[in-house]
């Protein structure tokens, strides 16, 4: 999970140690072209950390800081505008609206989860990474985030490559899933027949997997093993 994850992350990053096999595609195009404007990749990809990472700033500059870097708005209406659907898109417009010169580190831990989909959002990105979005959070504020996602997903049309232990929340929320165990694909499938699997249900939603014969828990063995 972790390896893949970084892999799309550090997309742009050239490290001599490492060795890069297969291909990564973004609408057709190859991600690992040397000839790639790494700058204009980076505005169609938004990218949410495990941690929520507000910078050292306003909630109104973390959320700004983008727009000024890539030259997205030239005048103060037109950042405003973009801090303001961003953070709406997100969630937290209503919360915040009237504090936008507030630090950003002074949010709740929900709160500045919303504010890093914001800053995400704010270049209107194809393309969104999401790694554990859950973590840490109470769980009417993982019921509440990932509300977030999906309406991102179904009303804004962004696509999300989401990296989540919450397997339950995951899978309804995708729509494809996959399964990664010490670094490899062990099962996938659409989000339904996963939610479908015995092995799904046992050894991850610590639901009864349906079998007729009394074996205990201990004993059962994942089929991909």
């Amino acid at each position: 999970r972790r390896q893949r994850q970084m892999c799309i992350r550090d997309r742009n990053d050239t490290i001599d140690i490492c060795r890069v096999k297969g291909e990564l595609h973004l609408d057709d195009q190859d991600l690992y072209d040397p000839k790639l404007d790494v700058v204009e990749l980076r505005a169609r990809v938004g990218m949410v950390f495990q941690k929520p990472n507000p910078f050292p700033k306003s909630i109104y500059d973390n959320v700004a800081y983008g727009p000024r870097l890539h030259g997205l708005a030239d005048k103060k209406y037109d950042l405003d505008e973009i801090v303001e659907n961003s953070l709406r898109k997100a969630g937290l417009w209503t919360e915040v609206k009237d504090r936008l010169h507030s630090p950003g580190t002074g949010l709740s831990g929900g709160q500045q989860q919303m504010l890093a989909i914001g800053r995400g959002l704010m270049s209107r990105p194809s393309l969104m990474l999401l790694d554990e979005p859950s973590l840490g959070l109470s769980p009417l504020l993982v019921q509440e985030i990932f509300e977030i996602i999906r309406r991102l997903n179904k009303e804004q049309g962004v696509t999300l490559l989401l990296v989540e232990q919450n397997a339950q929340v995951a899978l309804n929320t995708a729509d494809h899933g996959y399964v990664l165990e010490t670094g490899r694909i062990v099962m996938d499938g659409s989000a339904d027949d996963l939610l479908a699997s015995d092995d799904i249900r046992e050894f991850y939603l610590g639901q009864s997997a349906g079998d007729d014969r009394p074996e205990k828990r201990w004993k059962r063995k994942k089929t991909w093993r």
